[in-house]
């Protein structure tokens, strides 16, 4: 080998060695900052424990990524993480619920839910598309103002086939209208003359995010909120069958293949481990001590990558063209709301 050769090597390796180096920093910057994101976001729990975790995750993400608070290589890294961390999080969401407390609510109350989630997620989505928000971005919105906010989101995102801009508005918008439901919603528990128990299926049926309706139904307490979060766990229960059925809609519509020949999975890997978690739950073999240790990770996980959600809505692009995106989450909010209310009544419990 020349002297010039081994001088091109030695060029060759050192470009080589610096991106690899770089791309650990930026993993590294991104995972601290989720961290940060993280504990930030417990601490304002503890101050306010009327706004759960979760949604002072999304909060101060937007805060974050819309100042200089977030430097260029935590955003990159953020971006890198944040997808895991929402699966893991899924995953581990499954531990929170079991067959069996939701064959307890009884058929009516399982109706009231399913019927509510279809109107929801089936009228929004066709909102939507009539506001010319694009396939993608129509579906996230009413996947996640129908089931579970910012985590039925993100698992839709791959069989909905959105961008990150898709994925930022939809969050952006069950952040909003979810935390007005959380306020507005017990502000009018006794005015519409509803009872305790009511009450905590309407609160269950229609707000978004888990911590947003324990939130809502604390006032009422601990026999609200336990019906309130069974209700609720049963629309998260229906996410898996819902992400099924877009994606075989998907796969007929295309033919079963996509434009590289690749047949799109029926289910998500993770989803079916959510379902799995679910199961293993329903069993009872898993100790209440390990439940509230794998419930700890879980809003970690969802935390942590929700901060770098929130990080990715970019706010003057949202008010700039977020009109059509506000107007049909304001009619979601109103529909899922009225739906599930008309059930509770007709139920009369």
């Amino acid at each position: 080998m020349t002297v010039a050769q081994r001088a091109d090597v030695v060029r060759g390796g050192a470009h080589a060695a610096p991106p690899a180096e770089g791309s650990g920093r930026k993993l590294w910057a991104g995972l601290l900052a989720a961290a940060l994101g993280l504990g930030g976001a417990m601490l304002a729990h503890r101050f306010v424990p009327a706004v759960g975790v979760l949604t002072w995750a999304v909060a101060l993400g937007m805060v974050a990524g819309n100042t200089r608070l977030l430097p260029a290589s935590a955003r990159q890294g953020l971006s890198r993480v944040t997808k895991r961390l929402l699966r893991v999080g899924i995953v581990l969401l499954g531990f929170s619920v079991s067959f069996g407390a939701i064959a307890a609510l009884g058929l009516g109350t399982i109706g009231l839910v399913v019927v509510t989630l279809v109107v929801t997620l089936v009228v929004t989505t066709w909102l939507g598309h009539r506001a010319k928000l694009g396939a993608a971005r129509s579906l996230l919105i009413g996947t996640g103002f129908a089931i579970c906010g910012a985590s039925a989101i993100a698992a839709m995102e791959d069989t909905a086939g959105g961008d990150e801009e898709d994925v930022a508005v939809g969050i952006a918008m069950v952040t909003l209208f979810g935390t007005a439901a959380m306020v507005l919603l017990p502000l009018l528990w006794h005015p519409l003359g509803l009872s305790a128990q009511q009450f905590g299926i309407w609160a269950g049926a229609s707000i978004q995010e888990v911590g947003q309706v324990v939130a809502a139904a604390g006032s009422g307490g601990a026999a609200v909120v336990a019906i309130t979060v069974v209700v609720k766990l049963t629309r998260v229960l229906l996410l898996a069958p819902v992400v099924a059925t877009v994606s075989v809609r998907k796969r007929l519509a295309a033919g079963g293949a996509q434009a590289d020949g690749k047949r799109p999975p029926l289910v998500p890997l993770f989803v079916l481990g959510f379902l799995a978690c679910v199961a293993l739950r329903s069993t009872g073999m898993v100790p209440a001590g390990a439940l509230a240790v794998i419930a700890q990770v879980q809003v970690a996980a969802l935390g942590a990558a929700l901060f770098g959600m929130g990080a990715g809505v970019q706010l003057s692009s949202l008010f700039r063209r977020g009109g059509p995106a506000l107007l049909v989450a304001t009619l979601s909010t109103l529909l899922v709301a009225g739906v599930s209310l008309a059930g509770v009544h007709l139920l009369g419990h």
